[in-house]
């Protein structure tokens, strides 16, 4: 494991500001969960940055909690409760989810909502050029990730009760409206490209209104990898899932190519062929195919708008570190990546523009 990774991978001490009651929750979730038998064991994972996650270890068994942290929290942000209804959700469903045992929104348990459900071993990896990995390891990883998301994007929302789980229009004009909403509600600095963001994306906006269950943050280090066979075994941290476009959630994993290793652990200008990686022409054709898409018109636009997203998220961090409520020591580290992030998706508007 890379030491990149090993900062953000495994379990730790439950941080100070993250403790509980745990007997409070043993009886808990002896009342509640089927099966369960302690005596319990709770440690914190290292990663997340956004929803404090533990490793609940009994004798029998293990699992996963993730609650909303304590402290000053941003409107509709840190949505445990929709996250435990998606993945319940998509449970019979081809695409590869944990199995959820409970939700509790009882906050005296713990003091927040939280939910609880398996712990699927296997591997999560942060570098996407996936350094240990053979060629045909890697080639076998991203085509996994490709049908997991392409999966997602093909389940009949409807028949698995998640028509109410989000507007099924105008996705995109909605997310610029809260993402530029968030961003200001966390602006640490002013980042004139953010701002040159926020004016443009709303007024050109490409046709075409579709609707899937969109994951919301879709990337490898949100995947659980087989350790033999490299497939995604579980897709992780569906905080930011909805109803929404399917374009704007796959074009969002496929930043990672635009991106460079050390602004936000992309790919661009690495070896593709060579690694075992398909190019980001392959990879969105792989996605096409599974999709019954012939091309994918406008994708500038996505990707600027992606860039404009994943900023307002970085700065939501950023404005967590200001407040002392962000649950990652590598916080500052990411919110700092929010003007470069908005610099490059500005970057990708003057090619819109023009017309390169």
């Amino acid at each position: 494991m890379s030491s990149s990774s090993s900062d953000f991978s495994g379990t730790t001490g439950v941080q100070d500001r993250f403790r509980f009651d745990e007997t409070a929750l043993e009886k808990y979730l002896k009342d509640t969960v089927e099966g369960f038998e302690g005596p319990l064991t709770v440690s914190q994972f290292k990663g997340g940055q956004s929803n404090p996650s533990y490793f609940l270890e009994t004798p029998r068994k293990k699992y996963v909690l993730r609650r909303k942290p304590p402290g000053k929290l941003l409107p509709s942000a840190h949505a445990v409760d929709r996250e435990y209804r998606v993945l319940t959700a998509l449970r019979d469903t081809p695409v590869p989810v944990p199995r959820t045992y409970c939700l509790c929104e009882d906050e005296t348990v713990i003091g927040t909502m939280f939910y609880v459900m398996d712990f699927v071993d296997g591997d999560i990896e942060w570098d996407p050029a996936l350094p240990h990995f053979t060629p045909a390891q890697r080639t076998a990883a991203f085509t996994s990730m490709n049908a997991s998301l392409a999966a997602l994007h093909q389940v009949d929302y409807k028949a698995v009760g998640l028509e109410d789980f989000g507007k099924s229009t105008d996705y995109l004009a909605r997310q610029i409206n809260r993402w530029s909403k968030q961003y200001k509600a966390s602006e640490t600095e002013k980042i004139e490209a953010m701002d040159n963001l926020i004016e443009w994306l709303p007024n050109n906006i490409p046709p075409g209104d579709e609707t899937a269950i969109v994951h919301g943050d879709y990337r490898l280090d949100n995947t659980i990898l087989d350790r033999d066979s490299k497939q995604v075994i579980a897709m992780l941290d569906w905080e930011l899932s909805t109803l929404g476009h399917p374009l704007a959630d796959f074009s969002y994993h496929c930043m990672t190519w635009r991106l460079e290793p050390e602004l936000f652990r992309g790919l661009k200008g690495l070896d593709l062929p060579a690694l075992g990686i398909p190019t980001e022409q392959e990879y969105v054709a792989l996605y096409c195919q599974r999709t019954g898409r012939d091309h994918i018109p406008n994708w500038d636009f996505y990707m600027a708008y992606n860039m404009f997203r994943l900023s307002a998220i970085l700065q939501g961090i950023m404005g967590r570190v200001v407040d002392g409520t962000a649950s990652s020591p590598h916080a500052r580290d990411m919110g700092q990546r929010a003007k470069p992030l908005a610099i490059r998706g500005w970057e990708q508007v003057e090619k819109i523009i023009g017309g390169s």
